[in-house]
């Protein structure tokens, strides 16, 4: 049996769970109103529980990204998910701080590989021209995740409880796994289901596919080409900033607007609306470019470029928000603006490499966003004491910061000779 257009539904596939990666995740900073009164917990006791998830999160996107070039695509989602649905429902019975903490440790480590499993898939799956498309389907999975998540959660929360909402999300990823296993067979060029049509297309649109890189590369070696710190050192600064929305935009509109978990619900899905848009958008954009005729340098710079112009104003006016639509509403542009640059610099790993490099390089770009997460998570409760103003002020400063370094490493983005650029 032939399946036409595989490799969508391949990416259609990794959309789906990463949309449950995020109801999972989200789930305690949306009922976090609850359940720290329930056990007397504090912000910065929250603070430390993300802390411990991004902590966790930093090992695994290394570390992920090695085994899932180990041992391929389709079994490393499979480790991923089943730590990660376990841990999720096992949120059920946490009685404080430590297991919480506990938990989303483990929920942090079996996350984090959806991200270079994704970034390896598509450089697998799609030729130049289309990957940063895919991709953005892809992170329109976490924005969509986002936008369920919010009334899901809040509707599970106030049918069932917090203890019995966790288990019955952590099922979702466990049953995602059977039309995984069932459709994904392997890799394009060998793949039982795909047609000879799409196999050769996606071959030829693969730059550099036979090249020098085809050999795993260690850390070391992949910390030696100047090209990979462009990833590297703008993630470190970028991926903060969609971060702090994902953990603290319901505890900001609980404080500022005095929420409950049903108007988090009603409120906090719409940012990620425009989150959405612009992973769709930017993703499209450098397709489009190149098909008509701009290079993959100009093209992935330019949406890159863009993507930060958008999101820098929209910061600074979102420190001035008064009402809870007017704020929403800014959150939306501003994730919308992230997502256009962010997804065009997550392909730069399928960009500049194949082979069995693609997971680990987009391993240490996500290592390295964890790290400027968690270094930023810390500085948020006491900005938020002062006024949350300067929470908004904070991300304004990472854009100029995450696209400049991208500029100054990056040189040509194009296929890299390995040989020469690790000496």
């Amino acid at each position: 049996m032939k399946i036409k257009g595989l490799r969508w539904w391949t990416i259609s596939l990794i959309a789906l769970v990463t949309i449950i990666n995020y109801i999972d995740r989200n789930a305690l900073s949306i009922m976090w109103p609850q359940i720290s009164k329930e056990f007397n917990l504090t912000k910065e006791h929250y603070t430390m529980i993300v802390s411990f998830f991004m902590a966790a999160y930093a090992v695994s996107q290394s570390v992920s990204g090695k085994i899932y070039d180990m041992i391929g695509t389709r079994l490393g989602f499979v480790f991923s998910i089943c730590i990660w649905s376990i841990s999720s429902g096992l949120h059920s019975i946490s009685g404080g701080l430590f297991s919480f903490a506990t938990l989303r440790c483990f929920l942090g480590f079996g996350e984090a590989g959806n991200w270079p499993g994704a970034a390896k898939s598509n450089a697998e799956w799609f030729p130049t021209k289309e990957r940063a498309f895919a991709q953005g389907i892809f992170n329109a999975g976490a924005s969509i995740g986002a936008i369920i998540s919010a009334p899901l959660i809040a509707f599970l929360f106030t049918t069932f409880g917090w203890r019995a909402t966790f288990p019955i999300i952590a099922s979702f990823g466990l049953l995602w796994l059977i039309p995984w296993l069932l459709i994904n067979k392997g890799v394009p060029s060998n793949n039982p289901y795909i047609t000879e049509a799409e196999k050769e297309y996606i071959l030829r649109g693969q730059q550099g596919n036979t090249n020098n890189d085809d050999k795993p590369l260690s850390w070391k070696s992949l910390l030696r080409i100047k090209q990979s710190y462009a990833l590297i050192i703008s993630r470190f600064f970028l991926d903060p900033i969609w971060w702090m929305f994902v953990a603290w935009l319901p505890i900001y509109l609980s404080e500022k607007f005095h929420f409950d978990v049903k108007q988090i619900g009603l409120f906090a899905w719409v940012p990620y609306v425009g989150a959405a848009a612009g992973s769709l958008i930017g993703g499209w954009i450098s397709g489009f470019l190149i098909s008509k005729g701009w290079t993959l340098n100009k093209a992935r710079k330019f949406a890159i470029l863009t993507g930060g112009i958008i999101c820098f104003p929209a910061l600074l006016l979102t420190a001035n928000a008064n009402e809870p639509l007017q704020a929403v509403l800014l959150i939306a542009v501003i994730l919308f603006g992230f997502q256009f640059s962010i997804n065009n610099i997550q392909t730069l790993p399928g960009d500049y490499l194949t082979g069995k490099n693609v997971g680990s390089l987009s391993g240490l770009g996500g290592a390295a966003a964890s790290i400027g997460v968690l270094i930023c998570m810390w500085f948020v409760p006491w900005l938020s004491k002062i006024s949350w103003s300067y929470f908004f002020f904070m991300g304004a400063v990472l854009v100029p910061l995450g696209i400049a370094s991208l500029f100054i490493f990056s040189g040509p983005i194009q296929k890299l000779n390995i040989t020469e650029q690790s000496k």
